[in-house]
């Protein structure tokens, strides 16, 4: 029964695994014995078993999932575009992150400062998205672009000046464009599916878009300078602010884009993060 069959030690060592991982791969259905002893348990091999050994070796070494593998060795090599892809996109989210660290190592945890504003209710045009939370930048453009040609298309006139930057209380502050200051609405409570919305402030219908009202109130404000992914650290020092004076915030986190991304270097964008205090009378 075991003749030209190797016994799993051997086969490890043609194979360059251990019997550990051959078992598991076994229990995965990967790449199953070609005999089992009934009495003792013992896996037996065929040598030409050893190529699919040898690729699940190689992918594996290439951290490709134990899923992904098994569609290649039964013939769907393109499900290797998929996890390139997915490894492209951690890498480029672990290259962000380590540029936040190499910030925060740098000048310390952000420290802005933060201001007290009163808001009056605004009417909104908004388009809404969900997202993963390693997607959340990817759909915000997207969402970005929904909106500026549902403004366009609409022939919209929307406000130019961003919530909280009128002339008399920001001199400097640019003001939209003919398409208005685009705000971000992002939950402070994260779910595996995120709730996104980007407005722009409009009194008028914009087919395309949703109309809403964004609540009016006092809410602390603070100023993030830097690439868009860097938000959070900004967000991080103006939520703790909110805790340290004994406020409840009251959501979500408003991102008010103030400088156009296509005529500013990164390290220059301006972003106004906005929350509405819920115990302010």
């Amino acid at each position: 029964m075991t003749e030209g069959l190797l016994p799993i030690g051997r086969f490890a060592r043609l194979c360059r695994l251990s019997v550990k991982q051959l078992r598991h791969y076994d229990d995965m259905g990967l790449l199953a014995p070609a005999h089992v002893d009934p009495d003792t348990g013992y896996r037996y091999y065929r040598p030409e078993q050893a190529r699919d050994a040898l690729v699940i070796g190689l992918l594996r070494s290439l951290d490709v999932p134990l899923p992904a593998i098994g569609q290649v060795l039964a013939g769907t090599t393109d499900v290797l575009g998929d996890v390139r892809d997915r490894m492209e996109a951690d890498l480029a989210r672990r290259r962000r992150n380590l540029a936040a660290l190499e910030r925060i190592l740098a000048a310390g945890l952000p420290l802005p400062e933060v201001r007290l504003a009163r808001e009056p209710a605004r009417r909104v045009a908004l388009v809404r998205d969900v997202a993963s939370e390693e997607r959340i930048g990817e759909v915000t453009s997207a969402c970005v672009a929904r909106l500026i040609g549902a403004v366009l298309g609409g022939n919209a006139a929307p406000h130019t000046r961003p919530p909280g930057h009128g002339a008399d209380d920001d001199p400097s502050a640019p003001d939209g464009g003919p398409l208005g200051t685009l705000i971000g609405l992002f939950p402070l409570d994260l779910a595996p599916e995120i709730a996104i919305s980007v407005a722009v402030e409009t009194s008028v219908a914009v087919p395309g878009t949703v109309p809403d009202v964004l609540p009016g109130g006092l809410f602390a404000a603070a100023t993030h300078v830097g690439p868009y992914e860097q938000i959070g650290l900004t967000a991080y020092a103006l939520l703790a602010w909110v805790g340290d004076h004994g406020h409840l915030p009251a959501g979500p986190l408003r991102e008010v884009y103030v400088s156009d991304p296509a005529r500013t270097p990164p390290d220059q964008l301006r972003t106004r993060l906005m929350i509405r205090l819920d115990d302010a009378e």
